[in-house]
C-alpha cells in the first residue's frame, strides 16, 4: 500500500513539474501578476486604514497608480541608462580592448581578440539572438502581465460567492479561508520587506557610487534594486556588477591612488568594497531582524528552490522562487499525508510561522466569541 501511495506521488510530482515548464509561457506572467496584485492590495488596505476618509476602492486606485508610475520609471531608468552607455560607446569599447589584452599578457598568449571579433563571430552572434529574443518575449510577457492584473482586480468581487457555493459547509470553508489568508499574509510581509530591504541598499548604494565617481550609477542601482529580489544569487550579482562597469569606465575619478593603467582596478576594487558592505552588513544584521519568521525556510530549501523554479521557468521562477515555496509550505502542511513535506521545508519545523499562527489563532479566538 505505502510503496503505491509512493509511486502515485512521484508520478503526480513529474506530472505537475511537466505541466509548469510546458505552461510557463502562460502560467509564470500569470503568477507574477498575481504577486503584483497582492501588493497593490496591500498597499490599498495600508491606505485605507491610515488614511480612514479614503475607501478602499479609492486607494486601490491610488496604489495602481502608484505601482505603475513606479514601473514606468524604472524602464524609463533603463532606457536613460542604455542610452547613455552607448553614448559612449567608443570609450568604453577601446576600454574593454584594453582589458583583453591585458588579460592575454597576463597568460602569456599572443594575439589578443577585439571586443568586435568576439561579438562578430558565432558565439558572439547568438548571444544578441538570445537578447533579441528575451527582450521580444519580455514585451509581451508585460503586456499579458498588465491584463491579467486588470481581470484579476474585476474579479475578486466574486469570489467571497464562489467560495461559498464552492464549500457549503461553513466549518470547512473558514478552513480554505484561513488558509488563504494565511498563504497571502505570508507573501505580501515577504514581499512589503523585501522591498523596504532593496530601497535601503539601493539608496544608501547610489550614495557610495556617486561618493566613488562611477558613471550612470541611478540605472547600476536600479538594477541592483530588481536583483536583490532574487534570494542568495540576486545579492551577489548585485555587488558585482557596479565593479564590472567601473573596471571598463573610460575615465575615474582624479582622487583614485595609483598610475594608469591600473588606476581602474583600484578603482573597480573600492567599488566592490563599497557596494559588498551594504549587501552584507544589511542582509546579514538588518534583513533577518525584519523579516523574521515571515518565510521560515532553511537557507538550503531557498537555494534549491531558487534552482528549481529558475529551471522551470527561468528568471521569473527565480523572482518567485521563494514566495512560491512559502505557499507550497502552508498547503502542504494542511494535509496530514503531506505535513512532513512542509516540515522539511521549514527552518524550524513549525511550517507555519509564528506570525501566521498568531493571526490565524486570533482569528479562531473571534470565531469563537462570536459563536
Amino acid at each position: 500500500m505505502n510503496s503505491n501511495v509512493s509511486a502515485t506521488w512521484i508520478i503526480a510530482t513529474g506530472v505537475i513539474i511537466a505541466l509548469l515548464y510546458l505552461g510557463r509561457a502562460i502560467l509564470a506572467p500569470f503568477a507574477i501578476a498575481v504577486f503584483l496584485f497582492l501588493i497593490m492590495e496591500g498597499f490599498a488596505r495600508l491606505i485605507s486604514e491610515k488614511v480612514e476618509p479614503v475607501p478602499l476602492n479609492l486607494s486601490r486606485v491610488v496604489s495602481i497608480i502608484l505601482v505603475v508610475a513606479g514601473f514606468v520609471a524604472f524602464l524609463a531608468l533603463m532606457a536613460a541608462g542604455i542610452a547613455q552607455f552607448g553614448s559612449q560607446a567608443g570609450l568604453y569599447e577601446a576600454r574593454i580592448n584594453q582589458l583583453i589584452s591585458d588579460v592575454y599578457s597576463l597568460f602569456r598568449m599572443d594575439s589578443a581578440p577585439t571586443l568586435t571579433e568576439l561579438l562578430l563571430n558565432e558565439s558572439g552572434q547568438r548571444l544578441f539572438a538570445a537578447i533579441a529574443a528575451a527582450t521580444q518575449s519580455l514585451t509581451g510577457d508585460l503586456v499579458l502581465i498588465l491584463i491579467y492584473i486588470a481581470f484579476l482586480f474585476l474579479a475578486q468581487s466574486a469570489w467571497p460567492e464562489k467560495l461559498n457555493r464552492i464549500f457549503p459547509d461553513q466549518d470547512e470553508r473558514q478552513r480554505v479561508k484561513d488558509v488563504g489568508d494565511r498563504a497571502r499574509s505570508g507573501i505580501e510581509t515577504y514581499l512589503w520587506t523585501q522591498t523596504v530591504i532593496s530601497a535601503m541598499i539601493t539608496v544608501l548604494t547610489y550614495i557610495t557610487l556617486i561618493v566613488l565617481g562611477v558613471d550612470n550609477a541611478l540605472f547600476l542601482t536600479a538594477l541592483i534594486f530588481v536583483l536583490n529580489f532574487i534570494p542568495t544569487i540576486g545579492s551577489i550579482v548585485a555587488a558585482l556588477i557596479p565593479p564590472l562597469f567601473a573596471l571598463v569606465q573610460p575615465e575615474v575619478a582624479d582622487w583614485i591612488p595609483g598610475t594608469a593603467p591600473h588606476d581602474s582596478y583600484v578603482f573597480a576594487g573600492l567599488v566592490f568594497v563599497g557596494v559588498s558592505f551594504w549587501q552584507f552588513s544589511i542582509g546579514n544584521f538588518i534583513q533577518p531582524r525584519m523579516m523574521g519568521d515571515t518565510l521560515n525556510l532553511s537557507a538550503l530549501v531557498v537555494l534549491l528552490s531558487l534552482a528549481v523554479w529558475g529551471a522551470i521557468w527561468g528568471i521569473a521562477g527565480m523572482f518567485l522562487s521563494a514566495p512560491l515555496t512559502v505557499v507550497m509550505m502552508i498547503l502542504f502542511a494542511q494535509n496530514p499525508s503531506t505535513h512532513w513535506i512542509a516540515i522539511l521545508l521549514s527552518a524550524n519545523g513549525r511550517p507555519v510561522p509564528p506570525k501566521l499562527a498568531k493571526v490565524a489563532n486570533s482569528e479562531e479566538e473571534k470565531t469563537a466569541s462570536a459563536m
